[in-house]
Parts: C-alpha cells; structure tokens; sequence
C-alpha cells in the first residue's frame, strides 16, 4: 500500500478549519492505516514534519431510501495530524481559512 492509498481526502468543515491556524490538518484515511503508516504517508505526500496523529473511526449515519429499508453511509477512519512548529503548512489548505 502506497501513500496515496493510506490517504483518501481531506475533511472540509467549519471545525476542522479552525485547527488549520495551529497547525492541524484532518483528512479521511484507509481505515486499516495505523498512525505510524498515516504519519509517514502525510510526510512523504506533502513534504512536512508530523509530530502527533489521531485517529478517529467514524460510523456511518442512518439514511433513508424510500419507504421501509433504512441505509447506512460507510463507516470511515479520520485522522487528526499535527505538524510540528518548525514545519511549513500544507498548501491545499491555504486559501480556505
């Protein structure tokens, strides 16, 4: 499994912009990634030091289709990153705060 299979997407909400300012990054990753395999995929992708990762997994929510059968999104794996302070910010993020 290469980096760009560990990492999927970045999370875009309110919350997890404002981690941005210090230094925070989410981004949905594999959900058989452990945090050791995700620091080094966000390193070698974006060129940044990590010094923390959290993960978190995410159930799916409860939609309806239709009538009776209520359906689930897929459940999902999230990962928190913290850059160190000597470490420069990660581009894609920029012009959305």
């Amino acid at each position: 499994m290469n980096a760009y299979d560990i990492i999927k997407s970045p999370v875009i909400t309110e919350q997890s912009m404002e981690g941005v300012a210090d230094k925070k990054y989410v981004f949905k990753v594999d959900i058989n990634a452990n945090k050791t395999e995700i620091k080094a995929a966000i390193e070698e992708v974006f060129g940044v030091k990590v010094a923390k990762v959290n993960t978190v997994r995410m159930q799916g929510k409860v939609k309806r289709t239709g009538a009776y059968p209520a359906g689930r999104r897929p459940a999902y794996k999230k990962a928190i990153v913290t850059l160190t302070e000597k470490s420069k910010t990660i581009e894609l993020f920029e012009g959305m705060v």
